[in-house]
């Protein structure tokens, strides 16, 4: 009886373990490795006002060589001031693999962001010249996580 009782326990065991596996395995709802179309739609979209931000890149390093205080901030807060958000949805979209280094590159921009608008505050022209390298140096990090597929 006590024989019969363990092929028993151990049937049961197997059968538990085959549909536990067969349950984890993820079958039909295992996402793809890639981005879908609707997604890439939506990071071409926010990757344009990153890139429009970028192009500016240039006129705010003549402001910063002139020390132009008020009209480097007035650009920061104006028509760069959506790079923070653009960053937010295109990291939302891009595959989990490439969110954390896509994350911590958008805050190391965000931050040198508001490092240069606390320089020219500040009217501080050496901590405005190194908080411009970061700016420029961040938005150069950080295209390079946007997939290719939404710069083209």
């Amino acid at each position: 009886m006590l024989s019969a009782m363990r092929r028993l326990a151990a049937f049961c065991l197997c059968l538990v373990l085959c549909f536990g596996l067969a349950a984890c395995s993820g079958g039909a709802k295992a996402k793809p490795a890639t981005i879908s179309p609707e997604e890439m739609a939506v990071i071409r979209r926010q990757a344009e006002g990153f890139i429009s931000a970028q192009e500016r890149l240039p006129e705010l390093a003549a402001l910063v060589n002139k020390r132009d205080w008020t009209f480097t901030r007035n650009l920061i807060h104006g028509p760069m001031q959506e790079v923070g958000r653009e960053m937010l949805y295109i990291n939302q979209r891009l595959l989990p693999g490439d969110r954390a280094e896509a994350n911590e590159l958008a805050t190391s921009l965000k931050d040198a962001l508001a490092n240069l608008d606390e320089a020219a505050r500040l009217q501080d022209g050496v901590k405005l010249q190194k908080a411009y390298v970061e700016v420029a140096t961040g938005f150069s990090n950080y295209a390079k996580v946007i997939p290719a597929q939404a710069l083209s």
